[in-house]
């Protein structure tokens, strides 16, 4: 079968951006905690790069892309060890299945690795290994079957999400909210300050995150046209967008806008245009990222009166971005170009009915999630343990997990 040059190199080179999402996540992430848990952030991110592509090969790609099985719920095993993705009729890409595979093995990467947020500064990396691989084969490739299999039930039913809002954004923040309930707070959290140690780290890791979210987007347009280019237009809008709404209102509430706040809200911005990238105009892609941006910064204020500790803020950012970003489209949303361009949102001649798909769509994966996570975050601690000792905690995961320092200084 003759496949588009064009359209391969396309799908390698965005599978290559989206992996670098991993060490940019890595860096972010380590960046924020203490100096003392640095190492052991990354390690959480390259651990969740190995598992879940180990866990997507063997069993994770079918449950997502196989046949569907019954009542557009999740996958059969007919691609188990990715076995017949090239058979005739199993995919009609324009590009050999094997990029597809690839492509959406580093979505479900990065998801798993966004997790880790939760996590920072008390969680064994074996038990997170062995909680990462339960999730990725229980929990994500379900959603991404809903929202991404031509037999899910949420694409037939017509529910837009474009690049992951609900797989990746409100999935991710949902597990992390779960897992952080069982995990339990910090030893001294919210008492005692925690600031981020390296914030240049973190700044770096945040423009290698926007670097990488062009490939994310775009890439899922699945081709080289006029939508992968309107989604990188409206990837990079949204960003600035979230940077704009976070820095506005943090002066606003604290009288300085910082370095944090305009990285954090970089990532706020492209977390909302991620269910909604190829669907958005340019304003209302930089407006979706104002909003955005705007609201992730509330909801990281707002989460100290509930006292669940998700540390680096997955829960605020994530899932609260993935929520405006698939609820803004049943207000903005327009068709693909590849549709025609017809209008679908409400504020462009359709009708509120898109706006309650989206709804729908986005309580369900965040019920799905955050119970499935529960369960799985319960089931490890109950034959592993989830944390270190108090005293690991206090010595830092560095060295007690790792035998390592991040700042090792030597005269």
């Amino acid at each position: 079968m003759g496949y588009d040059t064009g359209d391969t190199a396309w799908m390698i080179l965005c599978t290559a951006l989206v992996l670098l999402m991993s060490p940019g996540l890595a860096v972010f992430y380590a960046g924020m905690v203490r100096a003392r848990n640095a190492l052991s952030m990354i390690m959480y991110n390259l651990g969740a790069l190995a598992v879940v592509s180990v866990t997507w090969t063997l069993i994770g790609f079918t449950l997502a892309f196989g046949p569907d099985v019954g009542h557009g719920i999740v996958g059969g095993l007919d691609f188990s060890g990715l076995s017949h993705i090239n058979d005739p009729g199993s995919f009609a890409f324009s590009f050999p299945p094997a990029a597809f595979v690839l492509f959406q093995m580093m979505f479900a990467v990065i998801t798993g690795a966004l997790i880790t947020g939760a996590a920072a500064d008390r969680m064994k990396f074996p038990s997170l290994l062995a909680f990462l691989t339960l999730w990725s084969v229980l929990v994500y490739p379900i959603i991404a079957h809903w929202a991404w299999s031509p037999d899910g039930w949420a694409a037939q039913w017509g529910v837009l999400d474009f690049a992951g809002g609900t797989v990746v954004e409100i999935c991710s923040g949902a597990s992390a909210f779960a897992l952080a309930i069982v995990l339990g707070r910090r030893k001294g959290w919210p008492k005692d300050p925690m600031m981020p140690h390296n914030l240049p780290l973190t700044i770096l890791g945040a423009g290698l995150l926007w670097f990488g979210w062009i490939g994310f987007n775009a890439g899922s347009a699945l081709s080289a046209g006029a939508d992968a280019a309107a989604a990188a237009l409206g990837t990079h809008l949204s960003g600035v967008g979230g940077v704009i709404g976070w820095l506005i209102l943090e002066r606003r509430l604290t009288g300085k806008p910082t370095a944090l706040g305009a990285a954090s809200g970089a990532v706020a911005g492209l977390v909302a245009i991620t269910p909604a990238a190829g669907y958005l105009d340019p304003l209302p892609a930089l407006l979706l990222g104002v909003i955005a941006g705007a609201l992730c910064l509330l909801a990281v204020k707002i989460k100290f009166r509930f006292r669940v500790d998700d540390s680096l803020d997955v829960l605020a950012i994530h899932f609260v971005g993935g929520v405006v970003g698939m609820l803004f489209l049943g207000f903005f949303a327009r068709a693909l170009f590849a549709n025609g361009g017809a209008t679908l949102g409400l504020f462009n001649g359709g009708n509120a009915t898109q706006l309650g798909k989206q709804a729908v769509a986005m309580v369900a994966a965040a019920v799905f999630a955050f119970c499935a996570s529960l369960l799985l975050a319960w089931i490890v601690k109950k034959f592993m343990g989830l944390r270190v000792s108090e005293a690991d905690e206090f010595a830092g995961l560095d060295n007690s997990q790792h035998g390592e320092s991040a700042y090792e200084i030597v005269n």
